[in-house]
């Protein structure tokens, strides 16, 4: 009786987002496409940090989740599709807030990739993500836009607007100068579609307030990766997310002058020698929680900068001659007699565990730039194997990586867990990533809104082209 009103309830839950209709270009990717289907004799890690569950059925019925429960009590509907998950484990959707529809390009610019980097991306479990800072205009907002409608095969996308910036070196973002310019911006690209701002180095605090305050007018959030404004400072300027963990953090800067960036290799390096056990680190740690300042955390791009650490991967996607630039870095990087990022990497990971203990909301993102050995899809898998390696249990490290940034990003009452009632975001994964991080890499099928994607064909798509297009 209760498992008949719980599946009553997930029928008539208002909470998924209506499917849009698929395109015959994006049904080419589809494996799985029915009414209702049934995971069977499967483990499943439901997203919310709580241990992992052996001998379960999950059904899907119109992309939703039905029912969950143990094979002994749990019914496989009349008519079901069913998949055998005998050895597999079913997660979440992967939930990622600091990703990228573009790629270093060489000269200082960043080319568009759009078209390779949202199939990456599903094919390595994402299912919704937010993009963290838009150097494309409009095209990221129409990638948004087309996934939406069912024309091309990706996540949904959080879109970010082009940065909130000062004034700065690089081609392809605006300078904003005064707090009317920083209104203007949000309010036209809020009006363009953009649902999520980002703020960059060079940005001053009177202009931060002033995005800030009229983003958040319009209900959306601002995040930023900063450097002439402090963490503290931006906390007590209302911003909702702070990038890069603590590696962007210009707070323990002694000699730092107001709204100056000073050069970013001093600021990690007091980052570098302040303990998050110390008084100065606890200090700005409670503060941050106690402002309710999310942080993201992007171990990804900097193991690619640290000496000795494994080549990333998905290397074997990208164009031939990508492929060769990164790993003439890589190699060189690796031969380097000594990097900052050898001590500083390992405290970047304690500062991370140290906010999530004490309460902050930690979120995951991959950040595809650096020298460009962070490929879409795979360093996502990646990046939750790195939060294993800085002290969280894996069940913890896929919470972070599912629901935490589906709570940051307002959809948690949709995705980001395996609950009843829920967008069936499901990722069918060969292995048991409860006792080994690293089978998360087996993706077998990837369901977004219970339509089942192929992973494989996803990536055999862009495969020698990404860097492209």
């Amino acid at each position: 009786m209760k498992r008949t009103i719980l599946l009553a309830l997930a029928l008539s839950s208002p909470l998924a987002a209506q499917r849009p209709p698929l395109s015959a270009g994006t049904r080419v990717y589809v494996k799985v496409d029915t009414a209702v289907v049934a995971f069977t004799n499967v483990r499943v890690i439901d997203g919310t940090g709580a241990p992992a569950r052996e001998g379960q059925v999950v059904v899907v019925r119109d992309g939703r989740v039905a029912a969950v429960g143990p094979a002994t009590s749990t019914a496989v509907p009349a008519g079901a599709q069913v998949i055998d998950g005998a050895g597999k484990t079913v997660i979440p959707g992967l939930v990622m807030v600091h990703e990228h529809l573009y790629y270093p390009a060489g000269g200082g610019t960043y080319g568009n990739y759009t078209e390779s980097f949202t199939r990456l991306y599903l094919a390595g479990g994402v299912t919704a993500m937010r993009t963290g800072g838009n150097m494309n205009g409009f095209s990221e907002l129409n990638m948004a836009k087309a996934v939406n409608r069912g024309d091309k095969p990706g996540p949904w996308i959080d879109a970010t607007a082009p940065y909130l910036n000062g004034p700065n070196n690089f081609s392809q973002m605006q300078v904003l100068r005064t707090p009317a310019e920083a209104r203007r911006f949000v309010d036209f690209w809020i009006d363009q579609g953009a649902t999520s701002f980002k703020a960059y180095m060079q940005i001053s605090r009177e202009v931060l307030k002033a995005g800030i305050d009229a983003a958040h007018a319009r209900g959306i959030k601002v995040t930023g990766h900063l450097c002439s404004v402090t963490y503290r400072e931006a906390a007590d300027l209302g911003i909702d997310n702070l990038e890069h963990g603590f590696l962007a953090a210009t707070d323990f800067v002694a000699d730092k002058k107001p709204d100056e960036c000073p050069n970013q290799g001093r600021g990690q390096q007091t980052v570098n020698t302040t303990d998050p056990s110390s008084a100065p680190g606890q200090a700005l740690i409670a503060h941050l929680v106690a402002k309710k300042v999310a942080l993201t955390s992007t171990l990804t791009v900097f193991e690619t900068f640290t000496p000795g650490r494994p080549m990333p991967p998905g290397i074997e996607v990208l164009a031939p001659q990508f492929k060769e630039t990164y790993e003439r870095q890589h190699a060189q990087i690796a031969r380097m007699p000594q990097s900052i990022y050898t001590t500083l990497f390992p405290r970047a990971m304690a500062f991370e565990l140290a906010f999530a203990r004490a309460g902050g909301l930690l979120v995951a993102g991959t950040d595809p730039t650096g020298g460009g050995g962070v490929i879409p899809g795979y360093s996502n898998q990646r990046a939750v194997e790195l939060l294993v390696e800085a002290g969280f249990s894996p069940t913890e490290a896929i919470r972070i990586g599912t629901l935490n940034g589906a709570t940051y990003l307002g959809i948690a009452d949709r995705t980001g867990s395996i609950a009843v009632g829920k967008q069936a975001d499901l990722v069918l994964v060969n292995g048991n990533p409860a006792a080994r991080i690293a089978d998360l890499r087996n993706v077998e099928l990837v369901m977004k809104q219970g339509i089942g994607y192929d992973p494989a064909k996803l990536i055999a798509s862009v495969k020698g082209w990404v860097g492209i297009w």
